[in-house]
């Protein structure tokens, strides 16, 4: 069992920048694939950015991909979610979540389907 406490969220004008951060409780954070997704209103929630277990391996949706990063601190139990040239279409809650599978592909894990936990939302808001 894990939980996901997310930060960081808030109002920011297009252009300008947040870093996200997703604290995961437990030691096994190392173990999980960590993932990014975000709603907004009255649409589905999509895949934003995924990291691996040791790090090295990302993948952005590609909306985002230029623009945002997604890094880990697994000494801190911590995924961040750098977001530079924010856009008014970035304006979503965004969400992390964590997968236990062992041996699930980069490319599954762009779907909400190996995820097992995830956290509880921060809003992002982006004005024009």
């Amino acid at each position: 069992q894990v939980q996901l406490v997310e930060s960081g969220g808030g109002l920011v004008q297009a252009g300008d920048s947040l870093r996200l951060s997703c604290t995961a409780s437990g030691r096994t954070f190392s173990m999980y694939a960590m993932g990014w997704f975000r709603q907004a209103p009255g649409k589905e929630r999509e895949f934003v950015a995924t990291i691996t277990r040791n790090g090295e391996n990302t993948y952005y949706a590609g909306s985002v991909k230029g623009r945002f990063t997604t890094t880990r601190d697994n000494a801190k139990n911590t995924v961040y979610l750098q977001m530079n040239s924010l856009k008014p279409e970035d304006t979503a809650v965004y969400y992390c979540a964590a997968a236990s599978a062992s041996r699930v592909g980069v490319i599954y894990l762009t779907t909400s389907a190996p995820y097992n936990y995830w956290g509880q939302g921060t809003q992002v808001t982006v004005s024009s």
